[in-house]
């Protein structure tokens, strides 16, 4: 994998990043920012990145942490990948730690109906036509225009259950309620240059490049950064009941590799205009790669995020909201017909200039490196360091 400072980072040299990184000779994490090629371990100012996401101006913050140097992110980074880590040197982790891992899911329309009405026509291109002369009718040629939970998107499903092509995901894609669900633990999550897992008894799965939020306990969105919500399809089409089976695996939610906080450079605005770009490349020669641009997203990152944390669903230690992807691979591999899946080694980079790049090499879940390091450890560490 090509983790070199040049192959990640944003475009943006000024992009304000924080990210964490293991010390073994503390034996635990600590938030670190990126100052240039090198890293400075800002943990005696923020223990944890949840409390950096919670102060008052995490930018502002973040820029006045005084701190050590943590050596060249250069030399973190080929650290990071298990493989080739001298255990005694510092490698690269997900950049967030306490924060409750949120999804939300069936959030780009375009894509979700045509896929609906494919599947309900059963392949007689003639019922296809008619149910989409039928939506066309109601939403016109541009579906982006459809704002969940609207009057229109009341008829359109009237429509649909007419012509037989309900879908209880176009219920969350076009009714007034998000997919809003529990994608990992805290503390789960992997970062670049990690394995990401994926069950080896799924034959059909993929993985989900998406921009994922940082949002503060009162619900401030206060960055962003890239993620990969990697996905059993075979799991998840015998029952959407077994979507956490289906989702949350070990090292199936990949965060990174940084995160870039909201300042003058960098806002909502910018976020929604990002288009995330995927490549996955296999040890047998195969190469595939897409897009999903949060243009054509349908419900704005704003509301998704409002609906994720409110009243209702408080987060005392914040949370991160994967916002779901465009994505939909369809390439075949290997056989005709069978469409995509991954295979072990596959190497997925997941992209975008503001944000830079997150790589990750698939293996097996029960061949990723174990999750041992939960949140009771962490207190225990950092209450032994003197930082709590």
């Amino acid at each position: 994998m090509d983790l070199t400072p040049a192959a990640i980072l944003p475009a943006d040299p000024d992009a304000l990043l924080f990210g964490r990184i293991w010390r073994p000779d503390c034996e635990g994490p600590s938030p670190v920012r990126v100052d240039g090629d090198r890293l400075t371990d800002i943990s005696t100012r923020f223990a944890t990145a949840r409390d950096l996401c919670e102060s008052v101006s995490p930018a502002q913050a973040l820029r006045d942490a005084k701190g050590e140097d943590a050596g060249p992110l250069i030399d973190i980074l080929a650290n990071t990948p298990i493989e080739r880590r001298d255990p005694l040197r510092p490698w690269l982790l997900s950049p967030i730690d306490l924060q409750a891992v949120k999804a939300a899911g069936v959030t780009f329309v375009t894509s979700m109906l045509e896929r609906v009405i494919e599947e309900k026509a059963r392949g007689n291109p003639e019922v296809a036509v008619q149910i989409r002369e039928q939506v066309r009718a109601l939403v016109g040629d541009d579906l982006r225009d459809l704002k969940p939970g609207s009057v229109q998107a009341a008829q359109l499903k009237q429509t649909l259950i007419d012509a037989n092509a309900w879908s209880q995901y176009l219920e969350v894609g076009i009714g007034p309620d998000a997919e809003i669900f529990t994608k990992a633990q805290p503390m789960a999550t992997v970062g670049a240059g990690s394995a990401i897992g994926v069950h080896p008894a799924s034959v059909w799965n993929n993985p989900e490049p998406e921009v994922v939020l940082v949002i503060a306990s009162d619900g401030r969105i206060i960055g962003a950064t890239l993620g990969n919500d990697v996905n059993l399809r075979d799991v998840e089409g015998r029952s959407a009941l077994l979507l956490g089976k289906a989702k949350d695996n070990l090292g199936a939610a990949a965060v990174g590799p940084f995160v870039r906080l909201f300042d003058g450079g960098f806002d909502l605005k910018a976020v929604e205009a990002i288009t995330v770009t995927l490549s996955v490349h296999g040890r047998d020669g195969f190469f595939m790669e897409g897009r999903s641009a949060m243009a054509e997203i349908s419900r704005s990152p704003a509301e998704l995020a409002a609906q994720a944390v409110n009243a209702h669903h408080p987060y005392p230690d914040g949370l991160i909201l994967y916002l779901g992807t465009l994505f939909a691979p369809t390439q075949d591999r290997g056989e005709p017909g069978r469409g995509f899946t991954h295979a072990e080694g596959d190497e997925v980079r997941i992209g975008c200039d503001a944000l830079g790049t997150l790589v990750n090499r698939v293996t097996a879940t029960d061949r990723v490196e174990p999750w041992r390091f939960g949140t009771g450890a962490l207190m225990r560490n950092l209450a032994s360091r003197g930082l709590l």
